[in-house]
């Protein structure tokens, strides 16, 4: 997985450009691209600061959490429905969301989507 790079060296970096240096320049000098050089001088003119966002982490869940009770309403009323009906029902009613969404949605919630057949209980066990 990626790092971001010390706010150190960001400001080292654009302390190097605000005395003269050329992006490619400075990039150069300290082992950075100069595109990232040209982001970070454009966050810092931006935002005021150079430190680097969060990395990675779940950034959509909310869109389908807005939604979980329609979710969870959907599949009360017709609990063998597929996943891929499911999908296609909300798509119906104006939500698009990924399969892989919808997983790991309902792992967040504890529904599972096992479909169990409808089984006797086992005439082998014991009795006690």
């Amino acid at each position: 997985m990626s790092k971001a790079l010390s706010v150190d060296l960001r400001s080292r970096v654009l302390a190097a450009v605000s005395g003269g240096a050329s992006h490619r320049i400075a990039a150069a000098r300290f082992g950075v691209s100069a595109a990232s050089v040209s982001r970070w001088r454009a966050l810092e003119r931006e935002k005021g600061k150079i430190a680097p966002g969060p990395l990675g982490g779940d950034r959509r869940s909310g869109r389908i959490e807005k939604h979980h009770e329609l979710i969870r309403r959907l599949l009360a009323e017709k609990p063998d429905i597929s996943t891929i009906e499911l999908q296609a029902a909300l798509r119906g009613l104006g939500h698009d969301f990924g399969y892989g969404s919808l997983w790991r949605c309902f792992k967040r919630h504890g529904l599972t989507r096992k479909k169990r057949p409808a089984t006797p209980a086992s005439m082998t066990a014991r009795m006690s």
